[in-house]
Parts: C-alpha cells; structure tokens; sequence
C-alpha cells in the first residue's frame, strides 16, 4: 500500500513564501507612507501645482493735461511646461523641434532658442517663459493651433499634440501712441519689461509695481477649477504725470527735424520752458526714434541728446558776460565801446564774424551785434587784471548752472565743461567771454535764458509734475529750488539789451520777430567740435531767448549742429526755428501781447 507523502513542508513552504512577500509589500508600504513620505509628498506636488508669476501693469506716462504718451495695453507672456515635451510625455523624441517650428512664426522667435528653452537642461524645471507681451490675437493664434492639433490626437492615434505644455499668462505691453513724439524724454523699455532709458529708466521702480504670484493645480496642463487657486495680487504702478505740453512738444519736434533735414545737419535739439516755474514743456531731438519699434531705430539717435551732448555755444553765451559786466557795475548799456577790426590778446589775434571798420558801439550795440572783440574788452574789466576778471567771470558762469547738473537726475545727462579759471589756457581767457572754450547742454543754455527772464533768479528744471498711485492717490512732485544769480535790475537791463538784437536793424536776430509781441533773444555760431576726431569741424549754430521780453513768460533754445547746406549762422536757420516754436507755445498757452514799446537801447555812438 502507497502511502501519500505528507501537505505540511509543502504547506510551509508555501506559507513562508507568502509571508515573504506580506513582509516585502509590508516594508514597501512602510517606506512609502512612513520613511519616503515628505519625498513622495514632495514630488506629487511638484506634479500637480504650478506657480505663475503675474506681471504688475505699468504704470503709464502722461503729459501736463493727462494725454498718454507711455500706456500698457492687454497682452501675454507665452509660457511652457518643459516636462509636458518629453519623450516620455509626447511618446516622440523631437517635441521641443516640433513645437519651436509651430511657435517661431507666431512669436517672432528663434526656433533654436525656443528648443533650448523647451529641453532645458534642468530636468525638473516645470516653467520657463518662451516670448513676452504678446498680443490678444497671437495667443489666439496658438490656442487655435492647440486646438487642432488636440482634435487630430483625438481622432488620429499617431497623432501628437506638441503644444499641450504650451500656456499664456496675462500681462501688459509697453505701448507709445505718439511713435517718436518726446521718445528721448521717455525712453523705454527692454524685452524683459524693466525701463532701458529715459524716464522709463530713472523712475522704473515708480512705474513697474511689484509682481505677485498664482499658485495652482493643474492636470495635462489645465487649471484644476475645483481646487481653489492660491494667488498674492499684484501691484499695479504708478502713473507719472511730465510738465511736457504734448501739443507744444509736437510743434518743437516738427520744427527742428524740418530744419536739420533742410540743412542736411548732424542733428539738432529745441528746449522750450515755463520761465516762471522752470517746468520743460518741450524738450525735442533730431533725429529721433520709436520706442516702439528699437528694431528699426538708428543706434546713433537713442537717447536724449538735449541733455547728452555737451557742445560749444558761441555768441548765446555772451548774455553770461554781460550779465557780470552789468552786475559788477563795470559798464552800463550806454558805455561806449570801440571796437577795431582785430585784437591782439595773449598768442592769439582775434577777429569779429565779419571784416568791418572800426566800430563805435555801446555795451549795449556789443551784443545786439554780436562782437567778439567788443565782449573781450567788456569783460576784460571786470577785474585789475586778466587774472581777476577770469575769476569774477567764472564764478557768474557757475551761478548759471555751468559745469553742474540740472537736478533732473537724467540718465546718461553731462553737466558740460567749465575748467577752473586758474586752468584756462592763454587762449581761453580770451575764448571763454564769447562762448568758446567752454561747453554746455541745450537745457543748461534754455535755463540761462529762463534765469535773466525770471528776473534773475535761477529756478531748477523739473521734467515731473507728480505721481498718481493705483489708489487714486496724488503725489505732487518736490519743488525746484531757486537760486538768486544776478539783481533784478540787472536781468531787466538785459532783457532790454536782448532786445535790441531781435528789434533793431543792426541786430543779427532780426529772423526771429513776432508780430505783436517784444521778443528778447539771441544769436550763436560756434566752431564745432566734431565728437569722431576731437578737432573743430563744422559750427554749432543756436538761438536763444524768451517773450514777451518785458512780461516774460516762455524761453526757446535752438541748436543746430554741422549745417551743410545753406547758412550756419545761427540768427538765419535757428532764428526761423524760435519764431515757429515761440509763436506757437504762446498761442497754445494764451499768452496776450503786452502792448507795451520796446526800450530800443542805443546800438553806435558817434565818437
């Protein structure tokens, strides 16, 4: 009889085995949901949650009457998930390649830079922006392509949809509605949203806001709406309000880049301010560009050369002189003043714009008919020698603003050369009363003009009239400082002296009349120096002045620089300039003419 082998070791066996497995599914458990959990936790999360960052809406760029001149607009920063684009998600090896080849049309993009960005380095990255501030319509474009190509992986097996990791997150875009209208006062803004230039630059921080954040549950790449988003708002800019005159600005603008393409010049600039208050109602380039469109602009014209461009004014200097001369009660308007045909002063002989006879003129007819030789004899009296006269000259030049910043704090601003008078050269002692030898700013020449028709008191430029926060809130800017530079008396004498260049025949001003109003101003036409080889080359022509001369209320500064074709002086293409602009920013403001009959200073004297 068999006898049947006992089920018990077998049994066993089998029990061992399974208990076996029971303790490795028991110890995998336990390492999962006890040892491992944070790490599990951690990555399921990194699976789940995105965080977006939400860009603050700049604030806006306004002029004197609130019409915008920098605003945001509607757009969207084109974002993608890089591990929505692997092989392991898309089931192909060449997603990132796909992908960059539908998007590089739409977004304007490299298609290579979009692969990089797509297969980043970084395997575990989950967010990277591909394109900023793109349009409404753009963002349509590749929802639509989204769409289709979903549809077809839906019908098509073999089909992929490689944009599915591809999103958009709600942003603004930089937009100027006037093109190249006051770009250099403005600036710009760079690719990545931050202020590159301008006031866009200096008051970034004012302007951009404070980015907040979204954070929220996605699945194949869409927001999970069931589970609550948790999101840190942000905060939108301020709004900047400028002293420009939109209107006033254009005229300016206008006039200039007609003049300088008339003249086929380098460039040119036109400062118009309010001589009561110092604000800048105009402050125009040429040429200029779109800070919209920095793809087309020349590289030569970025920036603001009104306030850059340090430059030798000639005879428009001369005003300074005269104002220490009057001041220093070394002459009057009627001190007669012979002036030869040259002048021989330290190595050099020194000469008037024209050959003449033998003038007899009065301080007054010195600078109505813009004498050189008249101006160093003038100034050569302000102290017991040439040494104390370089001194006492000096220090007015300084009291102008000469040599110093503005108080704009605007980026990429000189503050000119004026070297210390124990530095001047035999030459510059003799240079510097006439405008030569030393340099300045369109703006710092505007403000002498500003200070002698405000009665002498020099009041700081300001470009700002204040700040709105998102709130509603007004923030008026700080007020300019002022500063007492000559007398009253003083700045009415050469007001009245001003005149005499614009009202009297004998004047070189005469191109800058206004019909019903007295018009101060005057006359320049200086050696250049050309900034390529640092030698003079060419002439810096200007006009400068204000009106009504006796209730003043507007100053215009115009520059012109290397006039090749036509007249360079300053009186024939600057002159024209001014009247335009001055004619227009006192219609504009409804400034009244006074009535009143020009002073009409002796110009000669019969010797």
């Amino acid at each position: 009889m068999i006898r049947l082998g006992s089920p018990r070791p077998r049994l066993r066996l089998i029990g061992f085995v399974l208990a076996l497995v029971l303790i490795a599914f028991l110890v995998r458990l336990l390492q999962v949901q006890a040892v491992d959990a944070g790490t599990y936790a951690a990555k399921a999360e990194q699976n789940r949650y995105v965080v977006h960052t939400l860009t603050a809406a700049r604030g806006g760029i306004t002029d004197r009457d609130g019409v915008a001149l920098a605003t945001t607009v509607d757009a969207y920063d084109i974002t993608a998930d890089p591990t929505m684009f692997t092989r392991a998600q898309l089931k192909v090896g060449d997603g990132p390649e796909q992908a960059a080849a539908l998007l590089a049309p739409i977004l304007g993009e490299d298609e290579d830079d979009l692969v990089a960005k797509l297969r980043p380095q970084n395997k575990d990255l989950r967010y990277v922006r591909l394109a900023r501030s793109k349009t409404p319509q753009e963002w349509n474009q590749i929802q639509d392509l989204k769409t289709a190509l979903s549809e077809k992986a839906g019908t098509d097996a073999s089909a992929v949809n490689v944009l599915a990791g591809v999103f958009a997150d709600p942003s603004s875009k930089r937009i100027y509605p006037n093109a190249e209208l006051a770009a250099g006062i403005l600036g710009w803004v760079n690719s990545e949203g931050e202020g590159s230039g301008g006031l866009e630059r200096q008051l970034d921080k004012t302007l951009a806001g404070q980015d907040g954040k979204i954070r929220y549950a996605q699945s194949g790449g869409h927001q999970v709406p069931t589970i609550g988003a948790n999101e840190t708002p942000a905060v939108p800019g301020s709004d900047v309000e400028l002293t420009i005159d939109r209107d006033i600005q254009w005229a300016a603008q206008d006039a200039i880049s007609e003049q300088v393409e008339k003249s086929e010049a380098d460039g040119g600039y036109v400062i118009v301010q309010d001589t009561r208050t110092g604000e800048i109602l105009a402050m125009a380039n040429s040429p200029g560009f779109d800070p919209g469109d920095l793809a087309h602009a020349d590289p030569q014209a970025l920036g603001n050369a009104a306030l850059q461009d340090a430059f030798e004014p000639g005879s428009t200097a001369k005003v300074m002189s005269m104002a220490a001369v009057l001041e220093e009660k070394t002459a009057t308007p009627d001190t007669h003043v012979t002036v030869p045909n040259r002048l021989h002063r330290g190595d050099r002989l020194f000469k008037d714009d024209i050959d003449h006879p033998t003038w007899y003129l009065t301080l007054n007819g010195v600078l109505a008919k813009s004498s050189n030789i008249g101006t160093i004899l003038a100034t050569g009296e302000l102290g017991k020698n040439q040494r104390e006269a370089n001194q006492v000259l000096y220090s007015y030049l300084r009291k102008f603003g000469l040599g110093s910043y503005s108080g704009l704090d605007f980026p990429g601003e000189t503050k000119g050369i004026l070297a210390p008078p124990d530095q001047w050269s035999t030459s510059q002692q003799y240079t510097i009363p006439f405008g030569q030898g030393v340099s300045l700013t369109a703006l710092q020449a505007a403000s002498v003009y500003s200070t002698i028709a405000n009665g002498g008191v020099r009041v700081e430029p300001s470009l700002v009239r204040g700040t709105k926060e998102a709130d509603g809130r007004v923030t008026p800017a700080a007020k300019p400082r002022k500063t007492r530079v000559i007398s009253e008396g003083t700045a009415k004498t050469l007001a009245h002296m001003l005149e005499s260049v614009v009202d009297d025949e004998e004047g070189t001003g005469t191109r800058a009349r206004i019909p019903g109003y007295r018009v101060a101003g005057k006359t320049g036409t200086a050696n250049r120096v050309d900034p390529a080889t640092g030698q003079y080359k060419g002439y810096t022509s200007s006009f400068a002045g204000f009106a009504p001369a006796d209730q003043p209320r507007v100053t215009v500064y115009c520059a012109i620089q290397n006039a090749t074709e036509g007249s360079y002086f300053g009186g024939q293409i600057c002159g024209p300039v001014y009247k335009q602009v001055m004619e227009f920013a006192l219609k504009s403001l409804q400034v009244p003419p006074t009535g009143a009959d020009p002073a009409r200073l002796p110009v000669t004297f019969q010797p």
